[in-house]
């Protein structure tokens, strides 16, 4: 899968602070509209909509940070949709074009009109599914055929707006065949087991006939969560503000798309739980049960090291289901202090507070390694998402003023910056076809199953589970 453009590298630098750099960042105050714009210590915390759309469109002594561009491109959807605002945008343009041209004043419209293109240029790379869209297509062609028609001597201009649109259909070509290939790959086979037999033969491949190494396993785990991390953009982050404002009338309709890519990664998670749930609960043999916990204990601990935790909590997860976690005379045999420093390291008291302490280490050692195997960084994606849903919850979209909060976007932007950086690192590991294949295609148990092969293993202890499993038994048998 293509990994994210680095364009986010560039657009944004080391940091997304906001902070205005000295001649670009910051309008002078008798730009239209910046009357409406709230500064405090040289950083944009609040403004109008039409204040913050005027800051984002360059002068001839003008051209917006950096960090502006991609932090308004990013959070305007929430308020207008992206064709929409290129129509405002293309507007704006073209009225400061007008005013140079009645001043015939060559040199600074030759500038201007540069500008234009390197605004619509660093639109296009940063968040190129807004122009799927036929009405946002329609507004970029109008745009660029009015920029270059009042300015036909403009050879470079020109052949920017030929490279942009090229480099642009290639990538929305490059998306919607991924888009496509990720609807016809099919989920894990669900195994509901046959009636009351949910065991496999003893001879049946599992896990541990694939790969009996964990490091090597969470290498391959690490694979396959850097290739479908890479295909979630920014856009399909900030769906999670704009789809879940209800109360806000001028929320995007537009970017109501199905977020495939946020899908198919949060069902990846319950696959992975699933299938450690299922390698566990299928085995026959107490011994080999034991054996393969404690290979999961140790694959996940070698995720943690890595700093794939995403995986790792997924592994734990799938261990603490009920099926799994009531093998009593199982876990009994286990040697748990490796699965209790990993439950440590998850444990969900003061908001998750040791597991955000480890993922600070593993980011602040990203930022300084020399190799992608030190720049690793998957973080749970189930905390990530709840993260910036309650960051938008806390925060209002707009103040008592009517000002959209800005500040609390900048925040947003950061995060979501922050994520996309991990997601552009290159996996180091070896690919292992064989593995897998497994691990994406192995039939997992339903929880029904799951739970037949539980109680086949070790039968109902008390009154409860003596219920459970004579309501569940009835269940199959009429249905059978």
């Amino acid at each position: 899968m293509p990994q994210t453009s680095v364009v986010f590298s560039s657009i944004l630098g080391p940091s997304c602070s906001g902070q205005g750099q000295p001649g670009m960042g910051e309008r002078g105050s008798g730009a239209g509209g910046s009357g409406d714009l709230i500064f405090q210590d040289g950083r944009l915390i609040s403004g109008s909509l039409e204040a913050l759309m005027e800051h984002l469109v360059p002068t001839v002594d003008y051209y917006p940070d950096r960090t502006y561009i991609f932090t308004f491109l990013l959070s305007s959807r929430v308020f207008i949709p992206p064709h929409d605002l290129l129509a405002r945008v293309g507007q704006l343009c073209m009225e400061q074009r007008q005013q140079l041209e009645a001043g015939s004043e060559k040199a600074k419209l030759k500038s201007f009109s540069a500008k234009i293109v390197q605004l619509l240029k660093e639109w296009t790379e940063a968040f190129p599914f807004d122009f799927q869209d036929e009405k946002a297509m329609a507004e970029l062609k109008a745009i660029t055929h009015r920029v270059t028609q009042c300015d036909e001597e403009n050879s470079t201009v020109k052949k920017a707006i030929s490279q942009m649109t090229q480099s642009l259909l290639l990538s929305l070509t490059a998306r919607s065949q991924l888009q496509e290939l990720r609807e016809k790959l099919r989920s894990p086979a669900m195994d509901k087991g046959p009636v009351l037999k949910a065991k496999p033969p003893a001879a049946q491949k599992d896990i541990l006939g694939v790969c009996c190494d964990p490091l090597v396993l969470a290498q391959q785990l690490t694979h396959i969560e850097l290739e479908r991390v890479s295909s979630i953009h920014p856009e399909d982050l900030m769906q999670i503000v704009s789809h879940m404002d209800s109360r806000d009338k001028h929320r995007c309709r537009g970017d109501m798309t199905k977020t495939y890519s946020l899908e198919a990664y949060d069902n990846w998670f319950n696959c992975l739980s699933m299938l450690v749930a299922t390698e566990v609960c299928r085995v026959v043999k107490k011994k080999h049960r034991t054996r393969m916990l404690e290979f999961f204990i140790d694959v996940a601990r070698e995720c943690f090291n890595i700093g794939n935790f995403n995986s790792m909590m997924a592994i734990i997860s799938g261990m603490n289901l009920s099926p799994v976690a009531r093998l009593k005379k199982t876990w009994s045999k286990v040697k748990t202090a490796k699965f209790d420093v990993l439950e440590h390291h998850m444990d969900p008291s003061s908001n998750f507070c040791n597991y955000r302490t480890a993922l600070q280490g593993a980011t602040q050692r990203s930022q300084t390694a020399n190799s992608s195997r030190e720049k690793i960084v998957i973080p749970v994606f189930n905390l990530f998402v709840k993260d910036i849903y309650f960051l938008h919850k806390i925060h209002t979209n707009h103040l008592p003023n009517g000002h959209i909060n800005f500040k609390k976007f900048w925040e947003i932007s950061r995060q979501i910056h922050e994520f996309m950086t991990w997601t552009q690192v290159e996996c180091p590991f070896e690919k292992d076809k064989k593995i897998q294949s497994y691990l994406l295609t192995a039939p997992i148990y339903s929880e029904e199953a799951l739970f037949i092969a539980s109680f086949e293993s070790e039968g109902p202890e008390n009154h409860m589970e003596k219920d459970s499993w004579k309501t569940l038994r009835t269940t199959l048998l009429n249905r059978a």
